[in-house]
């Protein structure tokens, strides 16, 4: 199998583990805080094993050194674990990854602001068209019951500090990262723990606690590897995937209808990103040849 067959197939199934994390959050039956409780502490905790277990405490050094960049990255990704709770439990399932998709746009912005790097009339386009689409979403939010303009603005919020985190971690390219999630998911649990309540809930609902946190472990795991052996427009075109499956998905298990308006600004966001990064793969694959 060569590199890029392994960085594909490595990738989708990173984003397959990735499509239930909402119906998790949705069939747990807990308060915000105690669910983000547990979903931290049992991913971060899942990760932490595994890297203890695979290299030690040795990979863990570099991150302190690391300085702001380093610092900034931790306290965002920690930040996204509550975040995404907060944001399933008050708007659609659809709401939510159809303006998680916008994250390539937010990290083009940062990157321009705080890396220097110019922004191509394509990704000015893509901009264009996905905000007609973000707010084809906002308008249905005030005419569909399960769709929130509160949990919208957490699914922003969460999407913005992504690619924050992403913006910050391409000054440290020489220190790989990995060891700094654990850290950040089981920090923010540990922030949330004295507001949230987890004994009761753990006690009755443990097996799904364990599973989300085990589905969203593995699944950043190898959204750190597959990364590494195709190109950037192949990783955003395999991550639309959780946009189109994660809805479905809540649809079919428990009877979640996205609504006319999340469906058509969703249609507006992926197709704007889909059409973006296929014709950046195609120039880069035309340069190569």
């Amino acid at each position: 199998m060569n590199d890029h067959l392994k960085g594909l197939l490595i990738t989708t199934l990173a984003v397959l583990l990735v499509v239930p994390d909402s119906l998790f959050v949705r069939l747990i039956d807990a308060g915000q805080l105690t669910t983000a409780f547990w979903r931290g502490i049992t991913s971060g905790g899942l990760i932490l094993a595994g890297l203890l277990v695979w290299q030690g405490t040795r990979g863990f050094a570099p991150i302190f050194r690391t300085g702001w960049p380093g610092l900034i990255y931790i306290v965002l990704m920690g930040a996204t674990a509550p975040g995404f709770v907060f944001a399933v439990s008050q708007t659609s399932v659809a709401n939510v990854v159809f303006i998680f998709a916008s994250i390539p746009i937010f990290a083009a912005v940062f990157s321009r602001i705080f890396l220097g790097e110019p922004i191509s009339r394509r990704l000015i386009l893509t901009m264009a068209v996905v905000l007609v689409g973000l707010g084809i979403i906002a308008y249905g939010s005030h005419e569909s019951q399960i769709a929130s303009w509160r949990g919208d603005l957490w699914a922003l919020g969460v999407a913005a500090s992504y690619a924050a985190a992403l913006t910050a971690v391409r000054r440290l390219r020489a220190t790989s990262m990995i060891p700094a999630i654990p850290i950040a998911y089981i920090g923010a649990a540990l922030v949330m723990w004295p507001m949230a309540d987890p004994g009761p809930a753990f006690a009755v609902q443990w097996p799904l606690f364990l599973g989300h946190g085990a589905f969203i472990a593995m699944a950043t795991c190898l959204l750190t590897l597959g990364p590494r052996y195709i190109t950037s427009a192949e990783v955003s075109l395999l991550i639309l995937l959780e946009s189109v499956l994660a809805p479905l998905l809540v649809w079919v298990v428990v009877g979640e209808d996205p609504g006319r308006w999340a469906i058509l600004g969703g249609a507006v966001v992926i197709g704007a990103l889909f059409v973006s990064n296929l014709i950046a793969l195609r120039r880069r694959r035309g340069t190569q040849g």
